[in-house]
């Protein structure tokens, strides 16, 4: 198999494996427990915050462990404008978010909050007037994600959150697709809260965290008991917080290595596939972009028949968010980018990661051409 998926999820690292073995067969007192046994866990746990903080730049109190990235989102987007709501009933997001955003602000518009989706360049990118000029004395929440988890692009997430700060509107990134693959200051970005899923960077799944810049009171987004300082009740993932910590302390010692090698992976795919295969659209900024991220349109082709046409080849494509696989619509993504539903419903998605090998790319390549070739003389 060739896995070429990584933006779905990613292979556990034999680091966060080692790492959680321990809480799950010896040390599996609850981290809320008063004896010894159960503070070991809570040992973990507040050392695995300041490990994360250190990688934002962040204090350790500042990081609140969830569920994931989905969870992550929801907090921020039902929770904050609710706590906020007397000052205003506005939130900004844009059209081309994970749906843990857009439903969550769906869920919020039902409740009577104001949304304005903002709309995108062709490179995925969104227009900063355009922010500027949304922006009323009602708004209480921006949220733009780092990275897209689709085309890739990376936002101007510096420029839009001093927009936020100086116009006094909280600011959220959904950085699930880019911690620890592109460098994250919260500070030097204005980020107030952020939201991060372990098994985007080689974590156990069913792990996440957020970042609420210290100041920034939120309603609980679960009842039942004290933990995350009230926050988020619920017993600790003690085994899956000591895993995401090991693959997240691994994957930001490594991440210069890996982004140089991932992305001359990735350009390398890129540059054979438009020059050796007609009708090819790279979708996503050229530049501003996830190093490990290809997304292209190919003309006269189902993307979902090459899809699978590549599995029974033993590569591991998508179509778009694996969320959405089993949604037969055009990728919201790609259209809010200007692609038509034909454009659309022509393209692939391909995530490396540093797993992958050169022969690895040379294989799905030739691969490409063939099964290209079959569709386009049958259309």
């Amino acid at each position: 198999m060739i896995y070429l998926d990584n933006a779905a999820t990613t292979k556990t690292c034999d680091e966060a494996i080692k790492a959680m073995t321990p809480y799950m067969n010896e040390k599996y007192g609850n981290p809320s427990s008063a004896y010894e046994f159960g503070n070991m866990g809570k040992e973990i746990m507040d050392e695995g915050r300041k490990k994360l903080s250190r990688i934002i730049n962040c204090s350790p109190e500042e990081i609140y462990y969830t569920s994931g990235g989905t969870e992550s989102d929801n907090f921020a987007i039902k929770q904050i404008p609710k706590t906020f709501k007397g000052r205003g009933r506005h939130i900004i997001t844009t059209g081309i978010e994970h749906h843990a955003i857009l439903h969550s602000c769906q869920a919020m518009e039902r409740e009577g909050f104001r949304v304005t989706y903002l709309g995108v360049d062709r490179n995925g990118r969104i227009r900063l007037n355009e922010l500027i000029n949304a922006i009323s004395n009602e708004t209480v929440l921006i949220s733009v994600m780092h990275a897209n988890n689709e085309i890739g692009t990376i936002e101007p997430i510096a420029k839009i959150g001093e927009i936020a700060r100086k116009s006094g509107v909280l600011f959220h990134t959904d950085a699930v697709q880019s911690f620890c693959h592109i460098p994250i200051d919260v500070k030097h970005m204005n980020i107030d809260i952020l939201s991060a899923s372990s098994h985007k960077f080689h974590g156990p799944k069913g792990v996440g965290f957020m970042y609420v810049r210290d100041g920034i009171k939120i309603h609980p987004f679960m009842d039942g008991g004290s933990q995350e300082k009230g926050l988020r009740a619920g017993t600790g993932n003690v085994p899956g917080v000591a895993g995401m910590v090991a693959a997240a302390t691994k994957a930001h010692e490594n991440m210069r290595r890996n982004v140089k090698y991932v992305t001359g992976l990735r350009d390398y795919f890129i540059n054979r596939v438009m020059r050796e295969i007609g009708g090819i659209r790279l979708n996503g900024h050229p530049v501003y972009r996830l190093p490990n991220n290809i997304n292209i349109s190919i003309k006269g082709v189902d993307g979902a028949v090459l899809m699978v046409m590549l599995d029974l080849k033993g590569i591991c494509v998508s179509t778009g968010s694996a969320c959405t696989q089993n949604n037969t619509n055009p990728s919201h993504v790609l259209l809010a980018a200007g692609l038509s539903e034909a454009e659309a419903g022509n393209s692939i998605r391909i995530t490396l990661s540093e797993d992958n090998t050169k022969e690895e790319i040379d294989y799905t390549i030739n691969v490409l051409k063939e099964e290209i070739k079959k569709l386009r003389e049958k259309a």
